[in-house]
């Protein structure tokens, strides 16, 4: 990577929408051979304002892309047995290809034990063990959607991670962890960083690839990126703020990621495309399963 004074900005939000254009086009595909849709659940506990929103915004793409959409509000006082019911309900449900539980949940609900309700094959948002396991291991599987989102970034630029030094900052379940996981199945050479790491600003130094996922507005500074790096911002704050000093560290990176408009949108195109992806493989090659 070269030394550049400004670096490309790399648009999420037009490739999302080229995205979600070819998911639509599936997505008839599969209503013509099946004479149904598919079709998304979302499952939402309680009304967080934020994540109202992140369901309404995923409903409309869902009609965009020509999929249903079946949504499932319930009240923050819902146990976590109450939402492992609801949640096992949908995954037995023929008419439902796709669940989606928005996170976070209540503090006094089990997210884990919820996710893992989730029938792997329904598993579109790449929440369960399963699907981390299929990640890492290279199987067939769902990717977690902002990962997944990331990836298709770096390809649509052709950014090739191979033998190139990422830094993921933070290890979330969703979010962290799997994106460093499929960073190293491109054969990139992968340091996952958290609140524990020694002299995190030298470490993002050595970063030909940065992965900004931490959740704390503008914790990456511009001096800590390397001349010509690739900078993925995936944190949402506040005020449209990533998790990078936007200003300073466009002055450094040969690409980054703007908030928003850059890794958001990709998230969500591909909780579509992995919910089509799921009910062609549900319906079967006849399309009558």
């Amino acid at each position: 990577m070269t030394d550049t004074s400004q670096a490309v900005l790399m648009n999420g939000a037009d490739l999302a929408r080229s995205h979600v254009d070819r998911t639509a086009d599936r997505a008839a595909e599969f209503e013509r051979r099946t004479g149904r849709r598919p079709c998304l659940a979302t499952v939402l506990v309680g009304d967080d304002p934020a994540s109202a929103t992140y369901v309404r915004m995923k409903q409309n793409r869902c009609r965009r892309a020509g999929i249903d959409s079946r949504h499932t509000p319930l009240p923050a006082t819902t146990s976590t047995g109450e939402l492992i019911d609801v949640i096992r309900g949908l995954s037995a449900d023929p008419e439902v290809h796709g669940i989606l539980l928005q996170h976070p949940v209540p503090q006094h609900v089990d997210e884990r034990a919820a996710f893992e309700a989730i029938d792997p094959a329904k598993d579109v948002d790449g929440v369960t063990m399963h699907s981390f396991a299929a990640m890492a291991f290279g199987l067939d599987g769902f990717d977690s959607c902002t990962p997944g989102g990331i990836l298709r970034l770096l390809d649509a630029y052709d950014v090739d991670p191979a033998g190139r030094t990422a830094v993921v900052i933070g290890r979330s379940p969703i979010l962290g962890r799997p994106v460093s996981a499929l960073l190293l199945a491109r054969d990139a050479t992968v340091t996952t960083c958290h609140s524990r790491t020694p002299d995190l600003p030298s470490a993002v130094r050595t970063a030909d690839i940065v992965v900004a996922a931490v959740g704390r507005p503008e914790f990456v500074r511009g001096d800590w990126i390397k001349p010509g790096a690739v900078v993925i911002d995936a944190g949402y704050n506040p005020g449209n703020v990533g998790d990078v000093a936007f200003d300073e560290a466009v002055e450094r990176a040969g690409m980054i990621t703007p908030v928003p408009g850059g890794v958001g949108p990709m998230t969500i195109s591909v909780l579509l495309e992995q919910t089509v992806d799921a009910a062609f493989r549900q319906a079967g090659p006849d399309g009558t399963s």
